[in-house]
This record gives C-alpha cells, sequence and structure tokens, in this order.
C-alpha cells in the first residue's frame, strides 16, 4: 500500500526517537515541525511508517520530497558488497525525491569506535561510493580502475555537500538531478 503523506516535504527514514534533523539546505527549515514524515522499522518509536528500509520499494510515490534525511541508517541495511541493493537502495530515494530535491544523511566515520561496535552494523558505508551516484562519475571508464554500474544503475545525484567528518560522523548531501544524465 502507497503511503500518501498529507504534507509530503520531507522524510526521515530510520527515524527511531528522534524528529530532528542534522542538516539544513539554505531555505529550509531546521525544525521539522509539521512537514514531515517518519519512517522505521521499530513498531515502538511512533513512526508515520512502519517499514524495513531493505524492503524496496519504499511504500511513496515518485517525486514527492523535497529532502530525504538519514541518519546512521545506512549502514544498518544491505549487505557489505552487495552493490545491486546499494545502487537500487539509492535509486528508490533518487525515485521519490522531486527533481533537485535533497537526499542528507550521515555514517559513522570508518574504524571509530561506534562504526566498529554495533552488532546491528551489516555494511561499513564508505561516503567514496557516493560518487557512484553521480553519472559524470562514469566518465572516466576505461581510463581508470572505476566500475561501470549503468547497466543496472540510471538514477543520478550531484553533490552540494561534500562528505565531512565530525563528531564521529561523515555527513553528505545530495541534489536529485532529474532527468538523468546517464551516457551508454
Amino acid at each position: 500500500m502507497l503511503y500518501q503523506p498529507a504534507d509530503p516535504r520531507q522524510l526521515l527514514i530510520g527515524c527511531g526517537n528522534s524528529r530532528h534533523k542534522r542538516l539544513a539546505w539554505p531555505g529550509s527549515p531546521q525544525e521539522f515541525g509539521d512537514k514531515l514524515t517518519t519512517l522505521d522499522l521499530d513498531p515502538n518509536c511512533g513512526a508515520d511508517v512502519e517499514w524495513d528500509l531493505e524492503r524496496l520499494p519504499l511504500p511513496f510515490p515518485d517525486n514527492h520530497f523535497d529532502e530525504i534525511h538519514a541518519y546512521e541508517i545506512l549502514e544498518h541495511v544491505g549487505r557489505q558488497g552487495d552493490w545491486r541493493f546499494f545502487f537500487s537502495q539509492f535509486a528508490d530515494f533518487w525515485r521519490m525525491l522531486k527533481p533537485g530535491g535533497l537526499f542528507l544523511g550521515s555514517v559513522p566515520v570508518l574504524d571509530t569506535e561506534n562504526e566498529q561496535t554495533d552488532p546491528g552494523h551489516t555494511r561499513r558505508f564508505h561516503t567514496q561510493w557516493l560518487s557512484y551516484l553521480h553519472q559524470p562519475h562514469y566518465d572516466q571508464v576505461g581510463r581508470t580502475m572505476c566500475s561501470d554500474y549503468r547497466h543496472f544503475y540510471t538514477a543520478d545525484f550531484d553533490f552540494p555537500i561534500v562528505p565531512a567528518a565530525h563528531g564521529g560522523c561523515n555527513y553528505f548531501g545530495m541534489s536529485a538531478v532529474k532527468p538523468s544524465r546517464i551516457k551508454t
């Protein structure tokens, strides 16, 4: 069943008990307020939508959100080396974002205590992987060791917020480029 929030401006996935965003874009309110849709697997956290992030597609319509926020959740879904899930997951986020919509998130810095000690971490999330979500990145295929995933991944993101570490987390931001600039 497709979830249709009344005011679908922003989505917080893996919200737990939080209703705050840690990254804000100029012109976007810092607090979610009534423009927030929350999603979590835990039925006890009171999210608007109870959903397993490994179950794709997520239950939201295309071109629906201005922003999607994901803080310390991406390392809890998928498996190390499962490139199909990685690209499918980000293609689904891209699908749900309006053109120019933002995906803002954070993952633990690699080789920190937080990254290594949580038994729920199923993959070590490298922010360098994000470059593979940017279609112009594939211009180097054949000239470098860059793997070519364009046969599988056709979505496209730009990076208005370059990954940066703070407080044990790598923060990043991407905007949905629609239509995709994929070249084959």
